[in-house]
């Protein structure tokens, strides 16, 4: 259980937003390198210290979060792997996860050499355990900078269930207490971290939950909070839960779900939209063409960064694995910044890329 302090300072960083803005588990090896691979053109960058070092032929390996290691996301991971080996020239292993801690583990104890995608927390995290780790890039927002750099926390609710969650005529969290939640994993950011802070904030100023803290959220104190906690492993998972029935609210990430859902009305990310899953969903929503959600609470989050641990990179390739992942060819290559109906790691939009964040950039988290 994380320290109640991490709370603080995330309630404190949503009350600032409030006043400012009006606001696997189981695991695969899966190598890279596939000769077909569309990065056979760039095979003229060669491998970072080929001629002045003893050759590391060890495999890079990448552990994936769950959000990123289904079927659909393999064409983007194996991209990021083929970036990766061409400038070190060494193999890529994929690890596939279903659980958030796997992959925080595997980063912080040095099984696993880079981490993609991680969210803050779980950059935290690992840091915690382990100081060397690091942030190695983090997608921007549109403008191409770091001013932007935010994705959204939803709470949402099934569509026509919205109204019971209203509150003075305004959408709030007011009315959640006693409902069966699902949330993503402990460690996720915006599918646990966020929103369990968000409505502390809120409830800590209510007399009969003034003391409220995690374990209430969480159901292991005396006084839950919710009749039942879900945890749906991934973001896919916890809205699998929420359209199932199994759940009544679901915290998810909106860039996490969107390349399974439609908006159907109102502005996206913005409160009163409505979302729909897409009759050609892939799994798991296979079946659940034409289910309607609606947030009732929309939070912004850091953009989340694929982290490393150093301890089987050299400078050189660190560095190497950088500029390739932070060039115009990256920003451009449509499997890694592309469409969400092609499962892109990040979808594009405007001139967002690659960058290079300084590890400070998340101090609002810590």
């Amino acid at each position: 259980m994380r320290k109640h302090m991490i709370f603080k300072a995330i309630t404190a960083l949503l009350l600032m937003s409030v006043i400012i803005i009006g606001i696997t588990g189981c695991s695969s090896d899966e190598p890279s390198g596939d000769a077909g691979s569309n990065n056979q053109a760039n095979a003229g960058n060669a491998p970072v210290d080929s001629a002045n070092t003893p050759a590391n032929t060890s495999p890079i390996t990448i552990v994936w979060y769950p959000n990123e290691s289904s079927n659909d996301s393999e064409p983007a991971r194996n991209e990021i792997g083929n970036l990766i080996s061409q400038v070190t020239g060494r193999p890529v292993e994929h690890r596939l996860t279903t659980d958030y801690v796997i992959a925080i583990e595997s980063v912080a104890g040095g099984s696993a050499d880079i981490g993609a995608v991680f969210g803050a927390v779980g950059l935290i995290e690992a840091q915690q355990k382990n100081p060397a780790v690091r942030p190695l890039v983090v997608n921007t927002g549109s403008s191409g900078t770091l001013d932007d750099a935010i994705y959204y926390s939803w709470t949402a609710v099934r569509k026509g269930e919205e109204d019971q969650y209203r509150s003075g005529g305004d959408f709030s969290l007011d009315n959640i207490q006693g409902k069966r939640m699902s949330f993503v994993s402990s460690s996720s950011t915006s599918g646990f971290v966020v929103p369990s802070s968000r409505i502390i904030s809120v409830f800590s100023q209510k007399s009969e939950w003034s003391g409220i803290d995690e374990d209430d959220i969480l159901g292991l104190s005396r006084n839950p909070f919710f009749s039942e906690v879900l945890f749906g492993e991934s973001h896919q998972g916890a809205l699998f839960n929420l359209l199932d029935g199994r759940a009544d609210i679901a915290t998810i990430c909106d860039t996490c779900v969107e390349s399974y859902v439609d908006l159907v009305s109102g502005e996206h990310n913005k409160m009163g939209a409505v979302y729909t899953i897409r009759q050609d969903a892939a799994a798991p929503f296979e079946n659940m063409g034409g289910r309607e959600f609606f947030p009732i609470g929309m939070i912004p989050v850091l953009n989340g960064p694929i982290v490393y641990n150093p301890q089987n990179l050299s400078d050189a390739e660190i560095k190497a694995i950088q500029d390739i992942l932070t060039s115009d060819e990256t920003a451009n290559n449509p499997l890694i910044f592309g469409a969400r109906e092609d499962f892109a790691l990040v979808t594009k939009s405007g001139d967002n890329r690659y960058t290079v964040p300084e590890n400070s950039w998340y101090d609002p988290l810590r």
